[in-house]
């Protein structure tokens, strides 16, 4: 079994976060009625932990997720309407071509790839 890290988030709606990841292209693997798992056919994995009020405010929430994929483009084409900074997805100094969009609960959501 290859190591791998699986990251647990809080939501304080489990259907409204499961509808966000879905359009990034997770789907319910498990669901444990306060507990879901999330995956994709290429290795994502997420968990989301049901938290009833968390956060007290969006903007006050500290996650953040980075999630890589071979076409961007296709991705935010299904989050077009929630990508925060405009004119993403564009190449960043630090070598990556990626856009940004925030969850239900206020987690930041960065989607790219290493460009060469």
């Amino acid at each position: 079994m290859n190591h791998h890290c699986v990251a647990i988030v809080p939501a304080d709606d489990l259907d409204a976060s499961t509808a966000f990841y879905r359009l990034l292209g997770f789907e319910v693997a498990a669901d444990f009625g306060s507990y879901r798992i999330l995956a994709d056919e290429r290795g994502w994995h997420l968990h989301l932990n049901h938290m009833p009020g968390w956060p007290k405010r969006t903007e006050d929430n500290p996650f953040g997720l980075y999630l890589y994929v071979e076409d961007v483009d296709a991705v935010a084409d299904r989050v077009r309407d929630r990508i925060i900074e405009r004119g993403a997805p564009n190449a960043k100094p630090w070598g990556t071509y990626e856009f940004a969009v925030s969850d239900p609960t206020g987690v930041l959501v960065r989607i790219g790839r290493i460009i060469a």
